[in-house]
């Protein structure tokens, strides 16, 4: 099979189950949030030509799409790495030295605060303002994995695990 043939049954796989998610929910309007939250698990975000479709297949204006897309900090519009790496910096994360850790990720990663997925969309690395899990600062999640009382080097190495666990 060409390359080209393989992308093209992809896209269309993609969008059978863009459609197969609005027909779930009876392209109802009402249902728009739980409709990008499948699309998000979809997509890992929310691209912006599927945007435009659900819009015109929920018959709304795609402002109103996109308005509830950017609402909500769960919804991310570009896409986003298969493990997404949140690093807490609330007030007990950062007296408990996040920043280092948030460094030493980066460094690992070759990542940056605008370019904060690796091109090989395997992580994506994000501060966030608090976890709510000031008892265990400083707090790292790993996509639903909590995991407290980080260090610098407990984030490589849980890195490193991971990369190693893809390869295999």
């Amino acid at each position: 099979m060409e390359p080209s043939q393989a992308a093209a049954l992809a896209e269309t796989a993609k969008f059978e189950k863009l459609c197969g998610i609005l027909d779930h929910y009876d392209r109802h309007p009402a249902r728009l949030v739980p409709i990008l939250q499948a699309l998000q698990e979809e997509y890992r975000y929310l691209p912006q030509e599927v945007l435009s479709y659900v819009a015109t297949s929920l018959r709304i204006p795609e402002a109103n799409v996109f308005g509830v897309a950017t609402f909500y900090a769960h919804f991310a519009l570009e896409p986003k790495g298969k493990y997404v790496v949140r690093l807490c910096d609330g007030t007990a994360c950062h007296v408990k030295q996040s920043i280092p850790i948030l460094e030493a990720l980066r460094e690992r990663l070759d990542v940056t605060e605008a370019k904060a997925t690796t091109p090989d969309m395997l992580f994506t690395v994000e501060t966030v303002a608090c976890l709510g899990a000031c008892g265990l600062a400083p707090v790292l999640v790993i996509n639903e994995d909590v995991y407290g009382q980080m260090t610098p080097q407990r984030a490589v190495a849980l890195i490193d695990e991971i990369r190693a666990k893809e390869l295999q």
